[in-house]
């Protein structure tokens, strides 16, 4: 088996973990085989361990709702070698390797139980782009229903969105409060220029920088610099 422990990479969704993911994968962490709409996510790991675990316990697998409860979730006993059996068969050798999924903040108790020396980054934007994002974006549907929005205790979609970030943001605080070996990174930054915070994070997890990062992820950042330049 894998002695390394992984590179984890968690944020709410809409936040840019797939850019944070990408320059981890091109810096050289092994990711195996990983979802063609381009986010990074290990679509093994994702189709045959996470999904059928959400499934389980009869929460949205999307992670929009109805969430889980990450203090109270019952812990596979073989998570962390079923993770481990998929990288192998993809590929996985030797050296760093990462697993991207804004599901790891909603199940973090099962990852940190299964991988206690894994490397955490957490992914942050401003909480308002990240409302606009949904509400702009076809999959993210929940909040858009009356029902769940009277479930929840709100008036609108807007207003669901936004309990919806706070529960994401409240896992935050739980895993670091709880010890977990984490590094907050807010992509955002790279949208100016500000290369800083990745070039430390590379540091931290062990990982060379690849000049090739920001011929990637710069055409990723377009559109949110287009965006800042008409406000």
């Amino acid at each position: 088996m894998i002695k390394q422990d992984p590179i984890l990479i968690t944020g709410c969704p809409r936040s840019g973990a797939s850019i944070i993911g990408s320059a981890i994968n091109l810096s050289g962490a092994f990711a195996g085989e990983m979802s063609k709409r381009g986010m990074f996510t290990n679509d093994r790991i994702r189709e045959e361990i996470v999904y059928p675990y959400f499934d389980d316990i009869q929460m949205d697998k999307l992670g929009q709702y109805p969430l889980p409860d990450s203090d109270n979730l019952s812990i596979p006993p073989k998570w962390r070698e079923q993770v481990q059996q998929i990288m192998i068969f993809e590929g996985y050798q030797d050296g760093r390797w990462m697993y991207k999924d804004s599901r790891l903040s909603l199940t973090w108790p099962i990852w940190n139980y299964a991988f206690p020396n894994a490397k955490w980054i957490i992914v942050r934007r401003r909480t308002g782009d990240i409302l606009q994002s949904c509400l702009k974006t076809g999959f993210m549907t929940a909040f858009g229903l009356p029902d769940i929005q009277k479930v929840v205790g709100v008036d609108t979609e807007q207003e669901g969105w936004l309990w919806w970030v706070h529960q994401y943001e409240a896992r935050f605080v739980r895993m670091i409060e709880t010890g977990l070996n984490c590094k907050v990174i807010w992509p955002e930054r790279m949208v100016h220029g500000d290369y800083q915070q990745m070039y430390e994070t590379l540091e931290w997890v062990g990982l060379p920088w690849n000049k090739e990062v920001i011929n990637k992820i710069d055409p990723l950042l377009w559109s949110s610099r287009k965006k800042e330049r008409s406000t």
